[in-house]
């Protein structure tokens, strides 16, 4: 009985002090977020939204009304991992080296050959 007591004075003191106020950031995202839904916006184009909408452009654009098709990804920003982290030059190669081999149609005994020479050779 007593914890439960106290469990709802804390609950309560906390209601009144503002910690479960939402801060400025999480309504912007909020905001941002149903914008974005109601564009019907998915992939590149929603990413490239949110991001400009997050930072406080005036008018966040979709990517495809933003920039042109062959501008539409930075040649300088590194590929990301799955974790959000810049991909090693180990990681990267394997990734342009699997692109090649899927470009090439490659499978088996061939694609493995392929990917040992492919690996083994510094860029």
């Amino acid at each position: 009985m007593k914890k439960t007591l106290l469990f709802a004075l804390v609950l309560a003191t906390s209601a009144a002090t503002g910690a479960w106020a939402e801060t400025a950031q999480q309504n912007r995202m909020k905001e941002c977020n149903t914008q974005a839904m109601q564009k019907h916006l998915s992939g590149d184009a929603r990413k490239t939204f949110m991001k400009s909408c997050l930072a406080g452009a005036a008018e966040a654009k979709p990517a495809a009304e933003a920039k042109p098709a062959a501008e539409a990804k930075p040649a300088a920003a590194p590929a990301m991992s799955k974790e959000g982290k810049p991909l090693t030059a180990q990681q990267q190669r394997m990734k342009d080296c699997n692109a090649e081999a899927k470009a090439k149609d490659l499978k088996g005994d061939a694609r493995k050959a392929f990917m040992k020479s492919c690996l083994s050779t510094k860029k």
